[in-house]
């Protein structure tokens, strides 16, 4: 069975009801995320159900903190591709607006969770909040379980137990840190696999092109913005093919201000990507973004960032 993406709770036809389902956020899909899938998995498998996953577009903090920057780790295509890989049936991307805000836990509960989907187990996080004012918690879930006859697991903390670690929990806040502080082996570490942009290649002022390195030109958009820099990188073209390359990440001091975007230049390629959708993995920190004096200088280091990505993403032997 392939992934469903299901963006209602009201009025839904039976085999889109009856599920085992994960509950929360899972914005990266992270490995505590996934420990929490699992629990619902194995209530799934003992009571021969979907498997869903409950979460909500736009995230909750949209919703009250509108003016806040962009936080996303993923898309919801780069969203349902993991859940898929992770063996989920059904995603449930409810709608949260001020509805869905305006309900207490029982509530929530209530409505939402069992006259609408009609769960048959939920599995939550240890830390769940859920409801107006987040009233709810796991313990709560629990007792609503036992009242309207639903099974409930709890997943317990999952921690980097690795030397550099030292037991932290893996959380969205800790990939999210790790980003911003240029850290992408760290969130990797956390997501179990490396954090990716993905978007739609736009047409830019073609100078890379013209130099001797083109670029994909990908926007940030609603993307947790990463330290600005230089990245190694992997590229994943819609037919699947990854191509090693190195990448700027900012925006372009040195020739002429623009929005925050990916600018990858893949290694040994040359197809016209213009308006297709690639993802980028950053895979290694190597330099933040610099001004420089003239065009002259820029290439010098393009070709140092070359050689120094080539060595982690496309070494030779």
């Amino acid at each position: 069975m392939t992934l469903k993406t299901i963006q209602a709770w009201k009025n839904l036809p039976a085999e889109e009801r009856g599920a085992a389902v994960a509950l929360g956020n899972f914005d990266g899909v992270h490995r505590g995320h996934q420990q929490v899938i699992a629990q619902a998995a194995k209530a799934a498998l003992a009571g021969k159900t979907p498997l869903g996953v409950v979460t909500f577009d736009p995230h909750p903090r949209r919703l009250f903190r509108p003016t806040e920057p962009a936080f996303k780790l993923m898309t919801h295509g780069q969203q349902a591709r993991a859940l898929g890989g992770l063996g989920v049936d059904l995603l449930y991307l409810l709608p949260f607006d001020f509805e869905m805000a305006s309900f207490g836990d029982r509530e929530f509960v209530e409505k939402v969770l069992v006259e609408g989907l009609g769960v048959k187990h939920v599995a939550v996080g240890f830390d769940i909040s859920f409801g107006r004012g987040r009233s709810g918690s796991a313990a709560l879930m629990k007792a609503y379980g036992e009242e309207y006859g639903f099974t409930v697991s709890v997943a317990e903390p999952v921690a980097d137990c690795s030397a550099e670690g030292d037991g932290d929990k893996f959380s969205s806040t800790g990939v999210r840190d790790a980003l911003r502080d240029g850290h992408p082996e760290q969130a990797a570490l956390i997501l179990g696999r490396p954090f990716a942009i993905e978007g739609v290649v736009r047409r830019g002022q073609q100078l890379g092109r013209q130099l001797g390195f083109p670029t994909a030109n990908v926007e940030v958009e609603d993307y947790v913005v990463p330290k600005l820099g230089v990245y190694a990188t992997r590229t994943r073209l819609p037919d699947g093919r990854e191509v090693p390359g190195v990448a700027n990440l900012g925006n372009n001091p040195t020739t002429g201000i623009v929005e925050t975007r990916l600018e990858t230049w893949l290694f040994d390629f040359d197809e016209d990507l213009y308006g297709q959708i690639i993802e980028t993995d950053l895979i290694a920190f190597l330099r933040p973004e610099l001004k420089f004096d003239s065009l002259e200088l820029m290439i010098e280091q393009i070709h140092r960032d070359e050689q120094a990505a080539r060595a982690i993403v496309a070494p030779t032997f």
